[in-house]
């Protein structure tokens, strides 16, 4: 009986010790893994700036999507059409005075 108990009782312990080092891998992913609970603070800032960059990216797109509405061909804005053309063709009416400010 003493023959045959201690191979089993060897297999035992190297089946235990499989085991717990499994337990302490996956304990250690728990902890310091990429969802971890360490990066967890971390993951939870990103997503804090990543939703105040996408608010802003939005309001931009709101603007440029309203510029692109009043600049529709079949419905021009007249102070959008008449404020591009000042601005990039240097172009003034008669009344206009044009100041120079150092």
């Amino acid at each position: 009986m003493n023959g045959r108990g201690a191979p089993r009782l060897v297999n035992e312990r190297l089946t235990q010790g499989v085991a717990l080092a499994c337990l302490l891998v996956m304990g250690t992913w728990v902890l310091f893994g990429p969802s971890g609970l360490i990066s967890w603070s971390e993951n939870s800032r990103l997503l804090t700036e990543r939703q105040k960059e996408l608010q802003r990216l939005t309001a931009d797109t709101n603007v440029i999507r309203n510029r692109v509405a009043l600049l529709d061909p079949n419905h021009v804005d007249p102070d959008l059409a008449g404020q591009l053309l000042r601005t990039n063709l240097n172009v003034v009416n008669p009344d206009e005075m044009v100041l120079l400010l150092d």
